[in-house]
Parts: structure tokens; sequence; C-alpha cells
């Protein structure tokens, strides 16, 4: 029988039991309904559980979900989705800026430094942080300063441990040819797309006409799977992030965002705004936030006189309002890299804070990952790259967006190590139409000319934008 993956809303309720805990709602209630009726846990890291359920539970299952959606949300004053409101709440939100100046080079640097991030975590995705650790010191790579590999690793280990099945046979060293597909370069290249058919001055629904056209559903997850799902039934953003949609913040809009922040160089406030037209398709609140900030951080890194990874990430606290969980996070992450001179030390912290409550993939703990990786490494190519992943969680999302910055600030690929660059081959695999095969350097100077094209204003918004 067919599983599929994040829809089925028996496996739903039990991420939105979590999420609502997260919000501070009181789903106790539910939480006692759904357990006497036999409803099970969320599945703790795969979409789906392994076997189908009697009918009465699915119909409960759907019950549940539109309950636990009018619950109260006791953080919605801190945490609002809304761009006006976010801005009321941030006093430092920069100021417009001129576009400054970002060369091709630059840019070609932080598409490789995203896909090398990722390779590097791709074959250790979803494994505990113990096995990711095991694995790194017995091939003699801890921290990871370079591609994961099974050479010297013995059997019973990598028993204990399997690779990411998916991933062990493209990214390992022994066995990369070239970039694999991975939705973390995916999404760059569909909003690539996007910027290529609206311009810099796109809607929400414009973000939605691409995915229609451009995405198959089947390379989607999360809370872009729900997104996609809820525009079939006849919704429309923001509706679109907000119906039985337990994965509002998780990390996909953060994976998102950084073409919005490579085409505002020297502009974290017009990033941000950017990434947030994008993200309220599938995203709330925090998971939103986390492309505003990733957004921000890679436009402050972008420019070809950009400072250093420290005012940078300032920059991404800026537009996040600072009661949010997501700026405590990231603010609490910044201070412990700053207090220890071993990441491991930083790492296990961050867990210890994080993940008892929150999922893998969940926004808040990945993006305090990324902040403390950059902020711990000073910038630096490898470094950052080694800590984020060996920090585990979402291990190739958030390698992606640690190399895009410190690739960027890193300045051109010449400055990149070649052993993490010439492996790429600067060939790109993916199932986005028209893209597959084509180069990081043909992918920069098709950036290039996006942040150098005028933007106009964005269109009157039409009565049906999606009829």
């Amino acid at each position: 029988m067919l599983r599929l993956t994040w829809v089925q809303p028996e496996d739903l309720v039990g991420h939105e039991l979590r999420q609502a805990r997260l919000e501070g709602r009181d789903a106790s209630a539910v939480a006692a309904r759904w357990r006497a009726a036999g409803g099970d846990e969320a599945p703790p890291r795969a979409g789906a559980s392994a076997g189908p359920v009697p009918a009465r539970l699915r119909r409960l299952a759907e019950d549940l979900l539109d309950e636990l959606a009018r619950l109260p949300r006791p953080s919605a004053d801190d945490e609002p989705t809304d761009l006006g409101q976010i801005r009321a709440r941030c006093p430092d939100w920069p100021s417009p800026r001129p576009a400054a100046r970002v060369s091709p080079a630059r840019l070609e640097a932080a598409w490789l430094g995203r896909a090398a991030g990722c390779l590097l975590g791709k074959p250790v995705e979803k494994l505990p942080l113990t096995g990711i650790r095991r694995l790194g010191r017995a091939a003699g790579n801890w921290p990871p300063a370079a591609y994961f590999t099974a050479r010297g690793v013995p059997h019973d280990l990598l028993a204990a441990h399997p690779w990411n099945r998916r991933s062990a046979s493209t990214s390992l060293a022994e066995n990369i040819d070239g970039m694999p597909e991975d939705d973390d370069l995916d999404y760059p290249l569909v909003n690539l797309l996007l910027l290529q058919r609206h311009g810099r001055g796109f809607r929400t629904e414009d973000v939605a006409r691409v995915w229609l056209d451009e995405l198959p559903p089947g390379r989607t997850f999360t809370a872009e799977r729900l997104a996609l799902r809820n525009l079939l039934t006849g919704l429309e953003p923001p509706d679109t992030a907000r119906l039985r949609n337990p994965f509002r913040e998780w990390i996909g809009a953060l994976i998102r965002a950084d073409v919005h922040g490579w085409t505002n160089p020297g502009d974290p406030a017009a990033a941000a705004g950017q990434a947030h037209r994008d993200a309220t398709l599938s995203h709330t609140a925090n998971g939103v936030y986390a492309a505003m900030f990733a957004a921000a951080v890679i436009a402050a890194a972008a420019p070809d006189d950009a400072p250093d990874v420290h005012a940078c990430l300032r920059a991404g606290l800026a537009v996040v309002p600072p009661g949010s969980r997501l700026a405590r996070a990231v603010r609490h992450a910044v201070r412990l890299a700053g207090a220890h001179d071993d990441f491991d030390a930083v790492v296990d912290e961050l867990h210890a804070v994080h993940s008892p409550a929150h999922h893998w993939v969940h926004a808040v703990p990945n993006t305090a990952l990324i902040a403390a990786a950059l902020t711990h490494a000073d910038g630096d190519f490898t470094g950052s790259l080694a800590r984020v992943v060996s920090g585990g969680w979402d291990t190739d999302s958030n390698g992606a967006t640690a190399g895009s910055v410190a690739g960027l600030l890193a300045g051109s690929p010449a400055a990149l190590p070649e052993h993490w660059t010439a492996p790429l081959k600067n060939r790109l695999a993916t199932s986005v139409r028209g893209f597959d095969g084509t180069g990081f350097d043909t992918l920069a100077h098709l950036t290039h000319r996006e942040a150098t094209r005028p933007c106009p204003s964005p269109p009157p918004l039409a009565p049906s934008p999606l009829r």
C-alpha cells in the first residue's frame, strides 16, 4: 500500500501536538483524546507511519487537526507573520539601501559553497549526533574537514549507523561525481526561475504559480508538500501555509532564502521582504523568520566590500522580532559560540536545550546551529562547514546555508579549498526543468543578471490571482 509521506492526517496529529506546545497552546485535551482512540505519536524521523489506520481514526485525525487550529496562540503578539507587524516589532529594522556591487565570481563562490556544504551533510542526514561523531572519528575526519567516507570505518559501526540510504551512493567522498540532486539546490533554481519570470517585485501568488508549473510534488517535503496540496484544493496564500500544516515552522522556507539575499547585495531589508513573500506560501511565524534571517545575513555578506560574519549575523537578527523564539535561540547560540573553544560543547548545549521539544527539521534549532557555527568559525569556509554539519539535525540544509554565507565571504571560487570544489565538477544534477547539468559559473551569471536588473514595483494584485 502506498504510504504518502508528510500528508496523511493520522501522521500529522502528533506533529501538530508538538507544534502546539511550542506555540504555548494547551492541547492536552486533544492529545488525550487522540491517545485514547489509539492514535500514535508522529513518526520520529520518517514522513509516514508504517501501515494504514482504520477509517474512523483517520476521520478523527482530520477533526482534531481542525480543533487544534482553533486553539488560541499566546505567542501571537510576539510572533506575527504579517510583514508590517514584524517590522513594527523590530526596533533595528535596517533602512533601505541602494544595491551594492556584487561580482559574478563572488556569486559563483556562494553557489559552490552552498553545494559543498549540502554535499558534506547529505550522507549523515537523519543520523543521531552520536552516530555522526563516531563515523567521522573512525575515518580520522573529525571535525569533518573533508567529505565523509566509508573507507577505514569498521563494518559494525556502519551497520549501527548506516549512511542516509538515498545519498551514500552519490555523496560519500569515494562516490562523488558532480553535485547530485538535492532539494537544497532545487529551491534556489526554482527561485531563480521565479525572478526571471516575475522580477524581484514578485508576489506570493507568483511563487505559487511557479511551484505549480515547475515543482513535481514528489520532490517536495513537509510544509511545501502541504502548501501544494492546499493550493490544489483551492486555497490561496497565506491560508496555504496554515491549513493542516504542522510543518509551518520547519526549515523549508529557510532553504529557499539564498537567492533573495544574493540578489539584494548590501540591502538586508529588501532581501528579508523578498524572503517573506516567498516564505508565507508555506510557513508562518518562526518558519518565516528563519528565511528572513538567512536572506538578510546573505545580503549583508554579498557585496564585494562585505563586513565580517558577525556584522552579517547582526543584520539577520535585525529583521527578526526580538521576542520570538527564533531570535532568542540565535542570540543564545551566538553567546555559546563565543564562550566555548570546543565547538562540540556548543553543540551539546544546543541539543540539550532544543532537542527535547523540537523535531530535527524545525527551523528554530537549525537556525541557531547555523549562527553558532558561523560565529565560532569566524566565517572561515572549511571551519563553517565542519562545525555546522558536526552539529547534526538537518545536516545537508545547514551545510548549504552556512556554505553559502562562507562562500560569499571568501569572495571567489579560487579562495575555496579545491578538495571541496573539484569533486563538484562544475555540474549540478536537478529535476528542475532547464537546469540539469548546468555549471555553477553559469548559475552565478544568471543570478548576477537578476541582482542587477532594475526592480519595478509589484503590480496591482488581481482579485483572483490563481485563476
